[in-house]
């Protein structure tokens, strides 16, 4: 009985030593961590979409404190989350106007397939199958890849198979525009409505035979803009946002109605 009693007693005073050893080690080995780092943290809205090029928001905290980024580099954040976090590194910002990704193809189901295409439901891989199954090289494949990577669900296919982009809902991640094997999106300002809705740079009679609302090099629109702001280069309609008033003229007068507003 006395050896069981002597036993309880040893080991209950080495689990002492050790959780007061455990105890001292924990205060003396702790990660500091940067109070501003988690305050910074809980401010940034967690998508870990990657665009500002760090690991998650997390990694986006940790290199904005340490000087290695900038808060620009976040797309995501609205203005007054930027502004919040410029307060506590006690900087300042310029407040930057919003970017909508903005689709650069209107065909969808108007242009002709030169194929059937039986396979995988995703623009990537309908892509590597002699560039898609659209007679038009440039058009969109309409299998919503770009709405599959966007996280913040701002992307929807419409019935003719076109992306529709919410440009509430839009944070400017530029995930469509990585995600898109066709490189049909772009970032445009939300003060320029005027966009040009087709990419090919085929010779317009071509471009005819496959598409009803394609940019047929016609000029019509360079002819009729009084701000020198849109020119066909390379058979494509090109508009200089550093010029445009956003005056609608081309929108007018473009026969195919290639030349849109964003609704």
């Amino acid at each position: 009985m006395m050896e069981i009693l002597i036993a309880i007693l040893v080991l209950g005073s080495l689990g002492l030593l050790f959780g007061i050893g455990l105890a001292i080690a924990s205060k003396k080995l702790a990660v500091q961590v940067n109070p501003k780092l988690e305050e910074i943290s809980r401010l940034l809205p967690g998508a870990n979409c990657g665009a500002c090029g760090n690991p998650g928001c997390f990694g986006f905290a940790e290199n904005l404190i340490a000087g290695k980024t900038t808060l620009e580099k976040c797309r995501v954040c609205n203005e007054e989350v930027k502004e919040r976090i410029a307060k506590i590194l006690g900087l300042t910002i310029e407040k930057q106007t919003k970017k909508i990704a903005t689709l650069h193809c209107n065909g969808g189901i108007r242009v002709k397939d030169k194929y059937v295409y039986d396979g995988v439901d995703d623009c990537i891989a309908a892509n590597l199958v002699l560039g898609g199954q659209k007679a038009c090289v440039y058009a969109c494949l309409g299998f919503g890849t770009c709405a599959k990577a966007c996280p913040f669900g701002a992307i929807t296919m419409s019935a003719e198979k076109l992306p529709v982009v919410d440009k509430v809902k839009c944070r400017s991640c530029n995930k469509c525009v990585l995600a898109c094997p066709k490189k049909l999106f772009s970032l445009v300002s939300v003060t320029y409505p005027v966009y040009v809705a087709c990419s090919s740079h085929d010779l317009g009679r071509d471009v005819k035979i496959v598409c009803p609302v394609g940019c047929i090099a016609c000029k019509l629109c360079e002819k009729t803009c009084r701000f020198d702001a849109i020119h066909v280069i390379d058979n494509l309609a090109v508009i200089d946002y550093h010029k445009c008033t956003s005056c609608k003229e081309c929108v007018a007068v473009c026969p195919t109605k290639t030349i849109r507003i964003r609704e």
